[in-house]
């Protein structure tokens, strides 16, 4: 016999609204707002109804400060949403390096958490960014990884009909494992 879940709590009109301000806050790059928050108890991983942490907000929408605010105060750079996708796929898909590195110094995982999830490096490589590509192989990117369906970025690459990303990882240098 399975073990009742607890029921969930009912979120007042006004809740709601603070949480849906909060997410915008970090959509939007309201970095002195959250910071104030977080100083109040806000936990830096909260997450809305689609996993969406604030970090992924922040860094799908390019909010630098507000990532970087986010992350000093706890946010894990692995923390990935309901579809898999963690703040480092999302700057690569997006093409934002500053991001991307900013996440990787703050300790996200180049290849991703090992789910068998697309990594930064498949994504980059399905939308042809080589910038981006450049840059997680110089981190340590797997080219060889697959995803849950047993493709490489260069696979994924192709499919997708990305010009210059298939010959970029290539080139790539392999591990000697």
């Amino acid at each position: 016999m399975q073990p009742q879940s607890p029921e969930k709590p009912e979120l007042d009109d006004a809740t709601l609204a603070f949480a849906g301000r909060v997410f915008q806050f970090a959509r939007l790059g309201h970095t002195q707002e959250l910071a104030d928050l977080f100083g109040q108890g806000l936990p830096a991983n909260l997450r809305n109804d689609k996993g969406d942490s604030l970090l992924m907000l922040a860094a799908y929408n390019g909010q630098a400060e507000t990532a970087r605010a986010i992350l000093e105060h706890g946010g894990d750079p692995e923390l990935a949403n309901d579809r898999g996708q963690t703040p480092l796929a999302g700057a690569a898909f997006k093409g934002d390096r500053a991001m991307a590195e900013l996440l990787l110094a703050h300790g996200a995982l180049v290849d991703g958490p090992g789910d068998g999830s697309r990594t930064a490096l498949m994504i980059a490589a399905m939308f042809d960014r080589i910038e981006m590509i450049d840059l997680l192989l110089a981190h340590g990117a797997d080219p060889d990884r697959r995803d849950g369906a047993g493709l490489s970025a260069a696979e994924m690459a192709q499919s997708m009909g990305a010009v210059h990303a298939p010959a970029r990882l290539a080139q790539a240098p392999r591990s000697q494992s």
